[in-house]
């Protein structure tokens, strides 16, 4: 019956492009702010393919469609979509724009929304069907849309200030340096339309997107300083008003393309990385002058200052200590084999909630059993669910949302009885040498992620072995757990932000890995945050100050294949999760967290 749904869903969109006279559709996992987790109004992918991961797409034509995946959703894809209605493809072997310019007749309309693609996409996407002889069309109101009954609507919870206390800038400080680049570079005025710009310039959160907090709008800033807040009308509070100021002027979610419509004449900064296609073709049909140019509060969201620095310690203080409750937990419960990985992520969102100041998880905790830790991004659902295996690794990677601080970390630990085998603690013990080699690191100011990620893999690469992601990525400050522009990452790879210089006071994530397919997987993640180096040098060095403290698992490491520096790092490291959360613990947690916080 659910695969029947599908495909009633499938002809359904065929019925109603060939309304249109379109020939073909590519639906994108994406919003009207290129959103990496959207609402649930914009969950289209998964409404039509029952596609559950939270990067993919597909491309439908007349008589074949196909799903669009990279290496992390290779075995979801496989179940959660029915091969009988679309081709599995990989990217970046191929994509959507390849795939279709393959199999599309010469003549073919292919639509597309200009409001959920990049305009980078659109002109690449152009480029190639042109040689083909197949027009690419930007459809008037999505047809999915029109045969999406029971749509949600978006959002109407009230937008909120975020005060300046957590922020450690006002909002007026920041549309003034906004308005100073503005300026300087001769730009009348920028679209800011990724939420999480949009929440840190204003200083403004919301409830609109599971796991981030942001609120569904879009900013104009002017070289004068004042700005335009599109929002709907019903998340608009006195509160908010007030906060926001007499050089901010809120106008209707509705009135943002007319707006756009009226910059005629006017020279407009859009960053091609954060704004939909739509808004690059509106401003063109305006006649306004369009510059692609970054986002200019990108930079400035990553480096956080030193009030936002602090809520971050704080935050990952409270944070360890609910992580730490679990992992004991975990340890009682998870030999029985009767703990499954659904259960076990509810029990960890209860530690967390227990301290009363936890807003939301920054991601969907990835509760990993067994063969399922071998899956980097797995995602546990009602029907992927499965009990922990006793004599097993589990992996959780999970992070809460605090008004001082957005958490992401990640235990590896082994499940009794019993004992790992010998080649998961020497896989683990790589993984954490790599951890540590990356953690211990000084390295000169405006060093890139990208010249600092071999140091992570090395001594996995020693053994034969590597991890499929990338080594760390930015995190934002009650805000997205995944925020640029830095990277952490192989160079020359697919990820954007590798080449990106880091700077002091940004925030990444430590978390090398490896990954047995079909048996278990590991990972170790820690925050860390961007410092001067302390060290005597030839210029400014920089390095890294841990922000996470929780145990990690003694069991799964060889004290033999570690260095003298390695156990002194070990050592220090535990005596510090130690003094962090003994304080927040007490009686067989307490006595849990000494016994694993002694010297290795």
């Amino acid at each position: 019956m659910l695969m029947q749904t599908y495909e009633t869903r499938l002809d359904g969109l065929r019925r109603e492009l060939a309304k249109r006279g379109l020939d073909g559709f590519v639906i994108p996992i994406s919003d009207e702010h290129m959103s990496e987790y959207v609402g649930a109004y914009a969950q289209r992918l998964h409404w039509l393919t029952g596609f559950g991961g939270s990067a993919g797409s597909a491309a439908v034509l007349k008589d074949k469609a196909a799903m669009f995946t990279d290496g992390r959703y290779t075995v979801q894809v496989r179940e959660q979509v029915d091969g009988t209605l679309y081709d599995y493809e990989d990217v970046p072997a191929t994509s959507p724009a390849k795939w279709i310019a393959e199999h599309a007749p010469e003549g073919a309309r292919i639509g597309y929304d200009a409001w959920l693609h990049g305009i980078g996409w659109a002109e690449e996407a152009h480029k190639l069907f042109a040689k083909k002889g197949i027009e690419l069309v930007p459809v008037e109101g999505n047809p999915i849309d029109a045969i999406w009954d029971d749509r949600p609507e978006a959002s109407l919870v009230p937008a909120v200030p975020h005060d300046d206390e957590h922020a450690g800038r006002s909002s007026a400080d920041k549309r003034a340096e906004v308005a100073d680049w503005l300026k300087a570079e001769g730009y009348d005025s920028t679209v800011i339309s990724a939420l999480d710009s949009v929440a840190w310039l204003l200083n403004m959160r919301g409830k609109d997107v599971d796991n981030t907090p942001v609120a569904l709008s879009y900013v104009l800033a002017h070289a004068d300083g004042t700005a335009e807040l599109f929002i709907a009308p019903e998340k608009v509070t006195p509160e908010l008003t007030k906060h926001l100021g007499n050089a901010v002027t809120v106008r209707d979610r509705a009135d943002f393309v007319p707006s756009l419509e009226a910059l005629k004449g006017k020279t407009v900064a859009v960053d091609p990385n954060h704004a939909v296609a739509g808004i690059f073709h509106a401003l063109a049909e305006s006649g306004a002058t369009v510059v692609r140019a970054d986002d200019p509060t990108v930079l400035p969201k990553a480096i956080k200052n030193p009030a936002e620095q602090q809520g971050h310690r704080d935050a990952q203080a409270r944070d360890g200590a609910a992580v730490s409750r679990f992992l004991r937990w975990i340890s009682i419960h998870a030999p029985s084999g009767e703990i499954d990985e659904l259960t076990a992520a509810a029990k960890l969102r209860e530690f967390r909630e227990a301290g009363g100041v936890l807003k939301d998880a920054s991601f969907d905790t990835i509760s990993a059993a067994g063969p399922h830790a071998a899956l980097p991004h797995y995602k546990v659902d009602e029907e992927s669910n499965i009990p922990i295996p006793p004599s097993s690794i589990y992996l959780c990677d999970s992070g809460g949302q605090y008004l001082d601080g957005t958490t992401d970390i990640t235990r590896t630990v082994w499940v009794g009885p019993g004992e790992p085998t010998a080649e998961m603690v020497e896989r683990n013990t790589r993984v954490l040498k790599g951890h540590i080699q990356l953690d211990m690191q000084k390295f000169p100011d405006r060093t890139s992620g990208g010249a600092l990620d071999a140091l992570a893999r090395m001594h996995l690469w020693n053994g034969g072995v590597d991890y499929g992601h990338g080594t760390g990525h930015g995190v934002g400050s009650y805000l997205s757990v995944h925020e640029g522009p830095q990277r952490i990452s192989k160079p020359g790879g697919a990820f954007p932000g590798t080449e990106t210089p880091l700077r002091e006071g940004m925030i990444l994530s430590n978390e090398p890995g490896y990954y047995k397919a079909g048996a278990y997987g590991i990972r170790i993640e820690n925050l860390v945050l961007v410092v001067p180096a302390g060290i005597a040098s030839e210029g400014e060095y920089l390095g890294f100050e841990t922000l996470t403290f929780v145990p990690l698992d003694r069991r799964l490491v060889d004290k033999g294949l570690l260095t003298p520096a390695e156990i002194d790092w070990w050592n220090a490291y535990h005596a510090k999760t130690f003094a962090i959360l003994s304080p927040q613990l007490e009686g067989e947690d307490l006595a849990w967290l000494k016994t694993e916080c002694a010297p290795l």
